[in-house]
Parts: C-alpha cells; structure tokens; sequence
C-alpha cells in the first residue's frame, strides 16, 4: 500500500508538471502550440506509464475515455457582433471543458460553446479546449479568433480557413522610408495548424525573419529592394505579394500624397518658395583628445544632428575625433560636394576658441599649448565656400569662444565676400564658455538640446536659431553663462526645408550624389562556410561616417556540436584597436552609446566589434574570422580561421589620412599660418576676485584645468588657483573638471 500512494503521489505532481510546461511552450510561441499540444499528450502518456501499474492505463485510455467529435474552427468576426467557438466531445459520464486564450485560462468558460458578445477588439487571440475526465484529458485544435474593425476590409468572399485551409488577411504594402527610420512591413494570415511565415528579399531567405512582421529598427540603404512573406503551415503554403521598400532621403511627392506633416511644402507667408541645388552638411565631433580634456557630448549631438539632417534631405558627412590633417581632407571632401546654389551647412562640436572674430576649431591631436597653426580657422572655411558659389552657408559652433593667450599673431584671413546668405549660430557668446549636460554615458550639449527641438521647423534659419536662443535662455543652469549668438547677413527667405530643385541637365547634382555616396557605402553581408559545416553571418552597420560596427553570428550548426563560437581577430594596424572593445555580447560593450542588441535583427549568438577612426586606414581592411569549436564528447576545440578583405568602407575610400596640403589650395586648408596669428585663450582660472559669484557656482569649462591637480576642485573660480594666475602665460592650455553638477563646459 506504501507504494500505491506513493504512486499517486507522484501522479498528482506530475500533472502539474505537464501542465507547467505546456504553458511555457505556448508562451514562447502560440502559433507552435497546436504541436506542442500532441506532444505534451504523449509525454502524459509515457510519464504515467512510469508511475502507473500497467494494469490501469494504457496507451489508449484517453482517447477511449474522451474523444473530440467536434474540432473549433479559427473566425475572422465584426466588432461588435456576437461569435463563438465550439468543441463538441463524447465520453463517459463526468467530463468537463475549459477554454483557454493562449496560456491563460478564460474564466467561466466550461461548457462546450465559448460565447463571445459582443466582439471587442480584446476578443483577438489563439483559443484551445482542453477536454478532461478524471485524470485524463485531451487538448482540442487551436482556433484563432480575429476581430475585424468597421472600417477593415473582409477577405475577399469572406472566406474562413477550415482545418488544413490557409488565407493571407492581410497583405504587405510597399513603402519609402528614410535611413535610421524603422522598416516595418506586415503579412498577417489564419489557417489551422497556425501559420508559420518566412519573409525574403529580392529571392533570397532573411535569417531570422520567421514573424508575421518583418522589422528593421535602422534601416539603411541595403534594406531597398523586393519582399515577399512565404506564409505555410502542415498542409498547405501560400504566398504574399511582392512588395517594394524604398531607403532614402523624404521624398514629397504632392500626387501621391506623401509628405512630412511636420514639414509643410510651402511657408504660408511666402508666395514665392526659393530653393537648394543640393544641400550637404559636414558634422564633426571631437571627443577623445590626446592632450586636453575628453568631451561626452559631441558623439550624441552629432548624431541627433545627422538623423534630423537627413530628414531635411542633407547629404551628411558625420565625423569623430579628427586630426588637423584629418580635418582638412574632411573639409577638401566637403568643399567638393559645393557648387553653386547649394546649401553648405557646417556642424562643429569639440574644444574651440576665437581670436579677434576669427573662430578655431581644435583637433585632437593639438599639442598642450596650442595655436592657430595647430587649428582650423572658420573664416577661412567659409571664403572658401563663398568660392563655390553657394546658396546658404550655415555655421553651427558648439565651442567655446575664449580667447586663446598662446596666440600673438591677428589672423590673415582676407576679404569676405559680400553674399548676403551667411548665417552664424554660436552655442554661447563672445569670450564665454559652451556647456554640455552630463547625464551618465549619453550627454548632450546645451545647444543642441534646445536646437534639436526646432531644426524640422519650416522657419527662415535666422528665425529658428532666434527661437533656439529664446528657448536656451530659460535654461536655468546656463543662466548668466551660456546663450546662443546670431550673426547673419541673409537677406532672402531662405531655411534648412527649402526643397531640392537641380538645374535640368546638371552633371554636378550626380557628381555629387556620387561623391556622397561613395563614403556611405557598407560592405556586403558575407555567409562564410567552414570545412567543419557551420555558417557564419558577417554583418556590418554604420555608426557615423567613419565608425563601423561588424557583427558576426552564427547562422548554421551541424549535428553533433554543442558549443561553438566565431571572434574578429587581426584586424588592420593602421586603426590602433583596442582589443577590449572587439567582440562583445553587445554593442553597448563595444563602447557605442547609440546602437543596442535591439538595432540589429539578429541579437541572438552574435558577438559584435566596433571599428573607430576609419579615415586612418591607409589600404583595404582586413581581419581573420577564427571559427573554435568542439564535438560533442569531446572536450578539446578546434580552431579554423577564414581572411577577410572588405576592401576600403565609408569614409576611407576618401583617403583623409593623407597629408591635407597635397594638391589643395590655401582657400581649400582653412588653417591660419603661424605669421597669421596674434591672440590665444583666455585662461578659465580669473582672479576669484573679478568673477560674479552671485550666478552661483560656475561649472567646470571645457577649455580645461592649468594643473595636474585640477581634479581637487570642484568648480573652476578657486581660491586655490591664485598663486599660478601670474604664470598663465607659460601654462598650459586649460582642461576641463569634473563638476558634480548636471552640466559641464567645453
């Protein structure tokens, strides 16, 4: 007796048991869950036999005790009219009904009719009748239920799927999207078994994309193309139509009603519209600076800048952490996709300061005490573009405007032109500082905080940064320290939503298109095949112009190998890596603070390398796919490697790595000689005593500290900086601190 109620001991737990998991497979996937049903049934048999004399139960004792006569049918039914599901069973006397919707038991619904009304949208869902006598019990088919609203359109003859029939209700729809948006297309189908989908790509299978909605968080240009969904179950398959996706700039096409809303065609108050040729923005952000104080802000900015840019139809070049030479090639590249009536727009994040109305940009490679020969001058740039004949020139300096103590010389820029379409926005005022949020990894500049907010306006550009100006200014941190100046000679209605109008037959619209183009371009996606079977995916994505993400994920295991995994190794000398960033689990551990695991389509199994500073590379890149792997029973692993030549990526096909004086003119080289220069920084450390200490503490500047013991101090205007105030000719140019404010100065 001691072993019969052991046995029934047990019998009880494992009813639960079965039923704990065959709520789990229905969670993970209800469309599988007519299979896991029948599995499930048979695992109940065979855990029973193991507890169960022989004598009573066999293999047939549930179907002989309760037996489906009548299956649920799946129903496509109106909001609001009644519906209902049926499972019609016989059995012995006693046998109940429950219903569930998916893995959650639907409460009161124990007979064999589940009544819906009326039909609410809440309705939706996969249904499943369990049938239980006693112990035993047995599972219906699965039956969806799809509500459809008044205004949806019914398939064509109202058609509903019986057992082994399959619909498409709904088809995918060709769109245009714009790179970084989402890519979303949808095919949504009923059958019984549930429908399983495969999405393709111009013929070709995409891995991974087994949903009913195909996904692209950023799309790029190499999501253009034909899809069609394969929609199949047991029985039977069918087809969506062939679709087409469209990546690129908004395009507004008045007939076809596409259009930002956000964006009006045409300003209200102005009867004639004047437009761009083109229109071509350079962002540089410069962050990791080998003598001076590393900024945070610049990556966020520039790219919060890039993705809006390209809303406005801008062809956008975004660089990070350049040298002096790097920037003069990214410039020369810049000057090239100039011509006349096009818009120029320059975007410029990173230490800075300005001399006698002459602004300088700082590279990162600039020494401790540096000057206008170590800088790029702004001036300079812009009688350059002045050059090109340009339409508007735009200049957004997210820096500092101290002056700079280490420079003597007044700048020889030369006469500007009188072109009435230039227009300055500086983050902060004439001998200030600019500021930057701190709020942990992701930072933001004040500038662009309040300048994001606006840059889609449809206003004329001297009106937008007027009203940037008014939003910064009730900014309370900044109050008193930072505010946006304008400076502009514009004289015509012109703003950053002016539409594209190219000069029928120019050859200079797709030059540029082409010279664009050709540092944007990724490499292809490689399937590589290993001697042992596996397949390996490489993946690329492209973070700005000269940062790449490479993902590798493993897409095809054979039988019979348990563990294996596929590293980045060897990569090109000429990118200095740092090996602690390459193949990680995610691309936040990779250093990258935009992408996540949810940007890619695959997260699963992939490990993930991000490659900085592209505009170094001097020949083709090149790495070693090392493939290690172990059989099973086996405990040592076996390593195969595979070469891998992506030729020269993005930004490098420019060559910004050479010399910037090769085959450039000086209008070309914004960069002030040493003849040409007069004035340096103003050092941040003032004598306590000059400094307004009723704006309360001043946050650290992003000029810099003149001291190795500047982290001591928490704001800048110390008392402890006094004895080295007479010395600030012979120090170094300042750094920043850290401030346990929220914000911090460039």
């Amino acid at each position: 007796m001691k072993s019969w109620r052991h046995a029934h001991s047990r019998s009880w737990n494992l009813e639960e048991v079965q039923v704990g998991i065959f709520c789990r497979c229905c969670q993970r996937r209800p469309a599988a869950s007519s299979i896991c049903s029948a599995v499930l049934t048979g695992w109940a048999t065979l855990l029973r036999f193991s507890y169960f004399p022989a004598s009573l139960i066999s293999s047939s004792t549930v179907q002989e005790s309760v037996q489906i006569m009548v299956q649920p049918e799946s129903q496509l039914v109106a909001e609001g009219k009644r519906a209902s599901l049926i499972c019609q069973a016989v059995g012995p006397p006693g046998f109940g009904y429950q219903w569930f919707c998916g893995k959650q038991e639907v409460t009161n619904a124990t007979c064999h009719e589940l009544v819906f009304s009326p039909v609410t949208q809440q309705t939706s869902g996969w249904y499943i009748c369990r049938v239980h006598c006693g112990t035993n019990f047995v599972f219906s088919k699965w039956a969806q239920v799809i509500v459809n609203k008044a205004s949806s359109p019914s398939p064509v003859g109202g058609f509903c799927p019986t057992m082994d029939g399959l619909c498409i209700l709904k088809q995918p729809q060709s769109c245009i999207v714009e790179e970084g948006d989402l890519l979303e297309l949808s095919c949504t189908a009923i059958g019984n078994p549930p429908p399983q989908y495969q999405w393709f790509q111009n013929g070709t299978l995409i891995q991974g994309a087994k949903h009913s909605s195909f996904k692209v968080r950023l799309a790029t240009t190499a999501e253009r193309g034909r899809y069609c969904c394969r929609v199949y179950n047991f029985f039977r398959e069918v087809w969506s139509l062939e679709v087409h996706v469209e990546v690129g700039p908004r395009l507004h096409i008045i007939e076809n009603f596409w259009h930002n809303t956000e964006i009006p065609l045409e300003p209200a108050d102005s009867s004639v519209r004047l437009h761009a040729s083109d229109k071509v923005a350079l962002l540089i952000g410069n962050m990791n600076y080998l003598h001076h104080k590393v900024l945070k802000a610049p990556m966020v900015d520039v790219h919060e800048l890039t993705n809006l840019l390209r809303q406005l139809d801008f062809k956008v070049v975004s660089l990070l952490d350049l040298s002096k030479s790097e920037m003069q090639m990214a410039v020369k590249e810049f000057l090239l996709l100039l011509d006349k009536g096009v818009y120029g727009l320059l975007y410029y994040a990173g230490h800075g300061y300005e001399n006698f109305g002459n602004s300088f940009m700082v590279p990162i490679d600039a020494p401790h005490s540096y000057t206008s020969e170590h800088c790029l001058c702004v001036q300079s740039l812009l009688q350059s573009m002045q050059e090109r004949q340009t339409g508007l020139n735009v200049f957004l300096l997210d820096m500092c405007r101290k002056r700079n103590m280490n420079d003597d010389i007044l700048p020889q820029v030369g006469a500007l032109k009188v072109t009435a379409n230039i227009v300055f926005g500086y983050a902060t005022c004439a001998d200030a500082e600019a500021y930057e949020i701190s709020q942990g990894e992701l930072s933001n500049g004040i500038f662009v905080s309040f300048l994001k907010k606006w840059l889609l306006k449809d206003e004329k550009i001297t009106v937008l940064l007027d009203k940037v100006a008014e939003d910064m200014g009730t900014c309370e941190i900044t109050k008193g320290k930072q505010a946006l100046e304008l400076k502009s000679n514009l004289s015509e209605w012109r703003a950053l939503t002016d539409r594209i109008m190219s000069v029928e037959g120019s050859e200079g619209f797709s030059v540029r298109n082409l010279q664009w183009a050709k540092a944007h371009v990724l490499p292809e996606s490689q399937h590589l095949l290993f001697d042992c079977g596996i397949k390996v995916q490489l993946g690329f994505a492209a973070e700005f112009s000269n940062v790449l993400i490479i993902y590798t994920q493993i897409v095809d295991i054979p039988e019979g190998i348990p563990e294996c995994e596929a590293k980045i190794t060897d990569i090109a000398e000429d990118l200095d890596m740092d090996l602690k960033f390459t193949n990680k689990e995610s691309p936040e551990a990779t250093n990258s603070l935009l992408f996540t695991a949810r940007s890619f389509m695959f997260p699963d199994r992939c490990l993930y390398t991000r490659i900085c500073g592209l505009q170094k590379l001097k020949k083709e890149l090149t790495f070693t796919i090392c493939l290690q792997y172990r059989y099973q029973e086996i405990d040592d692993y076996i390593q195969e490697n595979r070469s891998v030549n992506i030729g020269k990526p993005l930004v490098s096909k420019l060559n910004l790595q050479e010399d910037g004086s090769v085959g450039v003119s000086r209008a070309q080289l914004p960069v002030a000689s040493v003849e040409s220069c007069q004035d340096g920084i103003v050092y941040l450390f003032q004598d306590p005593g000059s400094v307004d200490t009723s704006l309360g503490p001043t946050p650290p500047c992003l000029c810099g500290d003149v001291s190795d013991d500047s982290h001591h101090s928490s704001y800048c205007f110390s008392g402890q900086w006094e004895p080295m105030l007479a010395g600030l000719q012979q120090a170094n140019v300042p750094e920043e601190n850290q401030s346990p404010d929220t914000v911090m100065t460039p």
